[in-house]
């Protein structure tokens, strides 16, 4: 069981009453995902139940720019904050203007200007102003601990209702980061101190929910009374139950007592959506790419061989098929490109491939040519070092923990001393974020074009300090992060193929991240309380149940928790 951040991951239009008058969706085509206006009559429904990411404990703490908190993983800040454009992950490009009514990018993609929704409110009754907005994004240009995507802002200015943001280079490719940031307010950040480590026990956004009720066993939302789009807020109630591990959450599922979930299951369609197929319903919709994440400061995953060496030990047809329980596909491009994704852009690096199936032969011999050799332990050795590693991730993560563990293995039948180790969800935040680890399981960023999932892998600002956002791998290479700036400036999808070329090859020559399956976006849910939710049929959104947004600090569960309507 797992959360994806996300993942997954124009033009403009102005709606006053974006929901009350159906969502109405920016694409080259029409979205079928318009509720009814006659559907927004008040109705009154039943405490929704949704559960996103185990805990092992919660504090009372919804900072949108603090990842590691339980909050933020639980799905609870996306119902809270709002960001200025919300962007369907499914079926790029479309997106919804949201507290921005549109935008416009001038001096070559080196300045944005939104157009600030008139007439918002933060759920405490104040007037939502474009002087939060700049606030918001000054907030992010001078303090990096909170900058999640690493934008590189360079000046902030208010006209009117108007906010534009400059910046060093072209941002193209960077809307997503830029426009799904979570807006908060000037009056009570202002004076919160450091915002990386604001706690914000109460919270104050502008979304349709706010901070109920608090208690160690879970977390209730109740109704923004100042929403701007009140009259599609027909669930009256949130509720966020903690679960330590994905046993008590999936017993919780099975029973009918969780409406919205997003979680690896084994034998999904006998175990759930036979039980009651009426009712009981998932879509896991393509999105990034999983790899194992090397730390490339410590040894022995810092040298090529070793890394080029797991590559090649690795069967990723099974790691799909068993570890993943056959709901997610082996990566097999090289770049680690996820197809049919990303296949607009694969075109120039499409032969660039690894093998599905293991191959512990090769392994051993790119390891001897490069010096090592093997111990008495049958372990390969150099220099007096065992080439010994762990591999990290959260016990609760049923999938990556098979996966971890199937990898183990097959490093071992290699020469690798490989072993896994299951962490409480927390602990491994945390040491990921610190660089406090040798190997990992990690899904990608998603997002509106490839740039979202290259940049959260090998963007080294990322990475400064202890409170990593992306990179976890600590690449510093001021090549790519150049190459990056180059992608992120490319304006056509002609132009990002040919910029992604030089990025593709670095990473297929040298693993910075060894791509292993697709990354699913799990969503499941139990229409017996609500219906309206998004299908394969309707794609409006993502379903998956997360506070992240691929590429921006809010999550798509407010796209998603206002088409629902009361069965």
């Amino acid at each position: 069981m797992r959360r994806l951040h996300s993942h997954r991951r124009l033009l403009a239009v102005a709606t006053a009453g974006l929901i009350a008058v159906g969502l109405a969706a920016c694409s080259s085509s029409s979205s079928s995902s318009t509720p009814s206006s006659s559907s927004t009559a008040a109705t009154t429904g039943k405490t929704l139940v949704m559960e996103s990411s185990p805990e092992t404990s919660i504090t009372q703490a919804f900072n949108p720019f603090v990842t590691t908190q339980a909050a933020y993983g639980m799905g609870v800040d996306g119902l809270i904050y709002e960001p200025l454009i919300q962007f369907n992950m499914v079926s790029p490009p479309q997106y919804y203007p949201w507290l921005a009514t549109s935008y416009a990018w001038s001096n070559g993609g080196k300045a944005i200007t939104f157009t600030i929704r008139q007439g918002v409110k933060w759920n405490n009754g104040t007037a939502f102003t474009p002087a939060d907005v700049a606030f918001t994004f000054n907030m992010l240009k001078n303090n990096t601990a909170v900058n999640f995507n690493g934008l590189k802002i360079s000046t902030v200015s208010t006209s009117g209702n108007t906010v534009t943001l400059t910046f060093p280079t072209a941002q193209y490719t960077n809307l997503q980061a830029i426009a799904g940031t979570a807006m908060v307010p000037q009056a009570d950040w202002g004076s919160a101190g450091n915002p990386a480590t604001y706690q914000d026990p109460s919270p104050v956004g502008t979304g349709p929910y706010m901070l109920g009720t608090f208690t160690p066993q879970g977390i209730t939302l109740k109704k923004n009374p100042y929403y701007w789009q009140a009259a599609d807020v027909q669930v009256p109630a949130v509720y966020f139950p903690v679960y330590t591990s994905n046993t008590g959450a999936l017993t919780a599922l099975f029973a009918g007592q969780i409406d919205w979930t997003g979680n690896f299951i084994p034998g999904l369609q006998k175990n759930f959506v036979s039980t009651d197929p009426a009712h009981h319903s998932y879509w896991e919709a393509p999105g990034g790419t999983n790899s194992l994440m090397p730390n490339l400061n410590t040894w022995p995953t810092n040298q090529l061989a070793v890394r080029q060496a797991i590559s090649l030990a690795i069967n990723r047809t099974l790691l799909a098929q068993e570890g993943e329980a056959g709901l997610e596909q082996p990566v097999l491009n090289s770049t680690g490109m996820p197809l049919p994704t990303f296949q607009a852009w694969v075109g120039p690096v499409a032969n660039m491939t690894n093998s599905a199936t293991a191959n512990p032969a090769a392994a051993e011999q790119v390891l001897t040519k490069a010096g090592f050799t093997k111990g008495s332990n049958g372990y390969f050795e150099k220099g007096g070092k065992t080439v010994s590693l762990t591999i990290v991730d959260p016990a609760a993560y049923t999938d990556y923990a098979e996966v971890d563990s199937l990898v183990a293995q097959e490093l071992r039948a290699a020469g690798i001393d490989a072993t896994f180790q299951g962490l409480a969800v927390t602990a491994w935040n945390t040491d990921v974020a610190d660089g406090q680890f040798q190997l990992t399981s990690h899904w990608s960023n998603g997002g509106l074009t490839p740039y979202n999932m290259y940049d959260g892998w090998l963007d080294s600002s990322l990475a400064s300090g202890n409170a990593a956002t992306g990179d976890y791998e600590r690449l510093n290479n001021p090549t790519i992060n150049a190459q990056l700036a180059t992608l992120a400036a490319a304006g056509t999808t002609a132009a990002q193929t040919q910029a992604l070329v030089p990025i593709e090859q670095y990473v297929a020559s040298n693993l910075p991240i060894i791509p292993t399956t697709t990354s699913s976006q799990w969503y499941e849910y139990n229409s017996q309380n609500y219906t309206g939710w998004p299908t394969q049929q309707n794609p409006y959104e993502t379903g998956q149940p997360s506070g992240s947004n691929n590429g921006g600090t809010t999550g798509t569960d407010e796209v998603v928790i206002l088409h629902l309507r009361p069965r």
